[in-house]
């Protein structure tokens, strides 16, 4: 499932925390893995459904890299 942004403004927000809140459930570090995850989510508009994997359902917060050329989201 592909959860992508079709709008902006406070919209955004509110489905960045909800994807977000999905996506990091059971992640160990939960406030750097939302932290990750809003990120990503505000920049590419989707998230990656379920709380692992996926990501090709959202190339953008897949291609993400992080200064040591890992994934950058969760």
């Amino acid at each position: 499932m592909h959860y992508a942004l079709r709008k902006s403004g406070s919209c955004v927000l509110g489905f960045c925390d909800s994807k977000c809140a999905v996506r990091c459930s059971k992640a160990s570090l939960q406030d750097r893995c939302l932290k990750y995850c809003g990120i990503c989510c505000e920049e590419c508009h989707c998230v990656p459904s379920g709380t692992y994997g996926n990501k090709d359902e959202c190339p953008c917060y897949r291609d993400k890299k992080n200064s040591k050329d890992g994934s950058k989201c969760p």
